[in-house]
């Protein structure tokens, strides 16, 4: 079937384009020992923009795209953050983006194989018309349809699933980690059971928490921290002004604290981030896509003794001395993915919230037109807002 969409190849100049694409529906896996399935057919409504798509664009101009295209193709289509319309079903469903022959894909195994609609083996929903396996479309919540169409404020608020998501397996890593790491220490100086002990280690290892870098994954993983931890101490460390709406919004919606990062050198910003802390960091999240985040991790001794380093940026390699590292017990994570369940909570949690507010639209002739000039002076240039999205199909959308 030929649809059109926008599209990712391989192309020194012209790595994504506009057009006419062939899709074809391929049996998937939702979960090892389940039965592959057939897709579904559905509309893709609104579709939000990542920063992975325009990591996507930049290896298509570099021609290292291939392992990423679905067998048989030479291209990918983009798009894994939206809601869309199924018409064999009468119903709008959000899409779980993460499946395959593993057990758990969000750490699958090296004899395991898995896909991700839009950036990984399977194509996305920058389309008219998309297959998905039937039993990774998730319902919405009632109340937000009228009509037949949905609420444009919900609809916005639907594009967040996926990273909202990624956020939720964080804290949960973030937790387990944390407690398994310093729980022998809580028993001791508490002198408690184990039990008690790694109670008192999931909730000390966020009693300074630094969050390099806010965009919305930033602002998503304090939210979380702070709704989940009340004792908590969040800091972002980002270089917008204080006054400027993408910071104001953020401190409003998770009551964390702000550094606007000016200074000179960055001794002089690792200093200005102990003091506000009121101390070394005893979590460090990294989520600037710079390589910054290490070395004010560890060159610059932010993060203390039996803290945790997490990794969520693509692209920084990270460094750091191994004499300093083992003596203060440091512990490295990183996993960007997320479960089906931390699917389903981002979309309750977000449809109660107030993240719509965040998210501006580009109208989709504007994109369509030049998706590469979008991307670049629009989407993901220097004054972009913290969340652009695509009314990819009027039909299914009440904008009054």
């Amino acid at each position: 079937m030929l649809v059109k969409a926008t599209y990712f190849q391989n192309d020194e100049k012209n790595p994504l384009v506009y057009g006419d694409v062939e899709i074809r529906n391929e049996k998937r896996m939702r979960l090892r020992g389940e039965e592959e399935k057939e897709g579904i057919l559905c509309e893709p409504v609104m579709v939000g923009f990542c920063g992975t798509d325009n990591e996507l664009m930049n290896m298509g101009s570099r021609g290292e795209l291939g392992a990423k295209f679905p067998i048989g193709t030479n291209r990918l289509i983009n798009g894994h953050e939206g809601i869309v319309w199924v018409p064999s079903q009468n119903r709008f469903a959000i899409v779980l983006i993460r499946g395959g022959n593993s057990y758990d894909p969000t750490r699958y195994t090296e004899e395991e194989t898995y896909f991700e609609y839009g950036c990984d083996q399977a194509d996305g929903l920058f389309a008219d018309k998309q297959y998905f396996h039937p039993d990774m479309l998730l319902p919405i919540p009632d109340g937000y349809v009228e009509n037949g169409k949905l609420k444009l404020s919900f609809a916005k608020k639907m594009v967040f699933p996926d990273p909202f998501a990624c956020m939720l397996f964080q804290l949960e890593r973030m937790e387990d980690l944390g407690s398994a790491h310093n729980f022998r220490v809580a028993m001791r100086k508490y002198k408690c059971s184990e039990e008690e002990g790694r109670k008192i280690a999931k909730e000390e290892i966020f009693d300074r928490t630094v969050i390099f870098g806010l965009g919305t994954t930033g602002m998503f993983i304090g939210d979380l921290i702070l709704r989940n931890h009340k004792n908590a101490k969040v800091l972002f460390v980002a270089r917008s002004a204080e006054d400027s709406p993408k910071v104001q919004f953020a401190l409003k919606e998770t009551n964390a604290e702000y550094l606007q990062n000016t200074f000179d050198s960055e001794e002089e910003l690792a200093k200005a981030i102990v003091e506000k802390l009121g101390g070394r960091a005893t979590t460090f999240i990294g989520v600037s896509g710079s390589n910054v985040e290490h070395r004010i991790a560890f060159e610059h001794k932010v993060l203390g003794c039996n803290g945790i380093y997490n990794s969520f940026s693509l692209g920084p390699k990270i460094t750091f001395d191994s004499m300093p590292f083992g003596f203060e017990n440091h512990l490295i994570l990183a996993s960007i993915n997320f479960r089906q369940d931390h699917m389903e909570e981002a979309i309750k949690l977000l449809a109660e919230s107030n993240y719509d507010e965040i998210v501006e639209l580009i109208d989709r002739d504007e994109f369509t037109a030049d998706p590469m000039g979008a991307y670049k002076n629009k989407i993901y240039s220097k004054n972009a807002p913290m969340k652009t999205a695509v009314i990819w199909n009027k039909a299914y959308v009440e904008e009054a």
